[in-house]
């Protein structure tokens, strides 16, 4: 897999965990735990992409 194409996946993922961020946070009753968790994986996501952008 090249870089560019694996740096695509990572920006797709990082995309979709925003998304289900988003829904979690508008959701009535969501546990603040897996809205936590959900920003933590897309936390690391954006910091695996800006270190393989650099």
């Amino acid at each position: 897999m090249s870089l560019s194409s694996h740096l695509s996946q990572l920006k797709k993922k990082h995309h979709l965990l925003d998304m289900q961020v988003e829904e979690a946070q508008r959701a009535p009753g969501v546990d603040g735990l897996q809205v936590a968790t959900l920003k933590k994986q897309k936390l690391k996501l954006k910091e695996e992409i800006e270190r393989l952008s650099d």
